[in-house]
């Protein structure tokens, strides 16, 4: 087992840093590209360990990590934070930020200041999300040098302002502008495409009729890879439970046993126990007491 470890160590830190050509090259020889969110330095050492080709900070850490309702109040200082901390884990897996929103939509300029940002904090690369609305903004982004992860279907950003979180692409209509929109991010320069919550029938047209990866997260198993939410994956987070999540693990219910267990060792002094503690050297103890005894004697007197 320990040489096992040792070689499976070995392998990891062989491995080269993922790229956008990586990634593209993924699909050409039909590799699946695997993609986790990850917000902080230890969660994301552990993911890159594991392999995962990309991490993606994403605006979740809003919900994950800081409690809101939703991604929308999530804003740059805030996925900044998260964006250094995982980069200062990772030395394989590609690394791209999620733009909050409010920080691509109002101009260009605004846009590629916004995204050098993520760059100079250990990104690779951003996502957006929006379909032919936002092409002038990625083409723009890519002619700056940075690359840009397209992202369609259930946009979490504004979909609670229009008509919640809903399955997309079950009509012919939205099928259609489904299929456009990936076209149009296709020709603006992105180098993969997010589709979210997307009927699976629309995800394989697009997979099919689309040069770059497509990721999916609840959009059926025709697309180049998949992304979950690592809170979902793992059963951290209990306020939502997707239907499309599959649950590699239930760590709330081990977290709060462990916790549980902890306080109640407290509560009853079973913790800490004699190999936990710390103890000074018996002849320093006794010198320490003769100092202390004179002091009390001095007092008395």
């Amino acid at each position: 087992m320990q040489s096992q470890e040792i070689n499976s160590k070995n392998v990891y830190d062989r491995r080269k840093k993922i790229s956008v050509s990586d990634i593209i090259s993924m699909k050409q020889r039909k590799e699946k590209v695997s993609v986790l969110t990850a917000y902080d330095y230890s969660t994301a050492l552990i993911c890159d360990k594991a392999g995962v080709d990309v991490l993606l900070v994403g605006d979740s850490a809003g919900m994950v990590m800081l409690g809101y309702s939703n991604t929308t109040p999530v804003n740059m200082e805030e996925m900044l934070l998260f964006c250094k901390a995982v980069s200062r884990a990772t030395k394989r897996a590609m690394i791209i930020a999620d733009m909050p929103f409010g920080s691509y939509q109002s101009n260009v300029s605004d846009a590629i200041k916004n995204a050098t940002q993520f760059i100079k904090a250990g990104c690779e690369a951003v996502k957006l999300e929006g379909g032919k609305e936002i092409v002038e903004t990625i083409r723009a982004l890519v002619n700056a040098g940075i690359p840009v992860m397209g992202h369609i279907g259930l946009k979490p950003q504004t979909c609670s302002l229009w008509e919640g979180y809903k399955l997309q692409g079950k009509t012919k209509d939205s099928a259609l502008k489904i299929i456009s929109d990936a076209k149009c991010l296709e020709k603006a320069g992105v180098f993969s495409i997010v589709m979210e919550l997307v009927v699976s029938e629309v995800t394989e047209i697009v997979s099919q009729n689309v040069s770059v990866p497509i990721i999916g997260i609840g959009s059926g198993s025709s697309c180049d890879g998949q992304v979950l939410v690592i809170h979902d994956m793992l059963g951290i987070y209990e306020d939502i439970k997707p239907k499309f999540v599959k649950r590699y693990g239930e760590l709330s219910k081990l977290i709060l046993d462990a916790i549980s267990q902890y306080t109640a060792d407290v509560k009853s002094s079973k913790f800490p126990e004699e190999q936990n503690i710390f103890h000074m050297r018996s002849e320093e103890f006794k010198e320490l007491n003769k100092v202390l005894k004179k002091k009390r004697d001095k007092k008395i007197k």
